[in-house]
């Protein structure tokens, strides 16, 4: 019954994507001023995660049950048009907005980690 915890390689996953997200904001940061530089970028988590429609096997025992796991790797893109004179594509306000959504992808995968370790612990201690 334990031995396959989607739910917690799903959070594991969207963490280490909020992860990857933050550092290839820090860099595109840090790279705010280098003459040449191209935002890099990641696809959004919910891209990243297979859909119904694409073959993945679910598991339900009810109408409104649905599962998911992510089995991607999440690639950076060079994105931006030369906004810069010296071809930079950064824009710093849209990289603490991307910043901020991270944290908040991060938060939102730690609370989804605790109610599945929660649920999981009140099943083991009834039984």
């Amino acid at each position: 019954m334990f031995q396959n915890l989607d739910m917690f390689k799903t959070a594991m996953s969207m963490a280490r994507h909020a992860g990857h997200k933050q550092a290839l904001t820090s860099q595109n940061i840090a790279n705010s001023d280098t003459p040449g530089y191209r935002r890099r970028s990641l696809q959004d988590f919910s891209e990243l995660v297979p859909q119904r429609d694409m073959g993945f096997p679910l598991k339900s025992t009810r109408s409104r049950h649905f599962g998911f796991g992510t089995h991607a790797v999440p690639v950076a893109t060079v994105s931006g048009t030369n906004s810069e004179p010296n071809g930079n594509s950064v824009v710093l306000a849209d990289e603490v907005l991307t910043s901020v959504d991270a944290k908040r992808q991060h938060d939102r995968a730690l609370a989804i980690y605790r109610a599945s370790l929660g649920m999981l612990r009140s099943t083991l201690s009834k039984q």
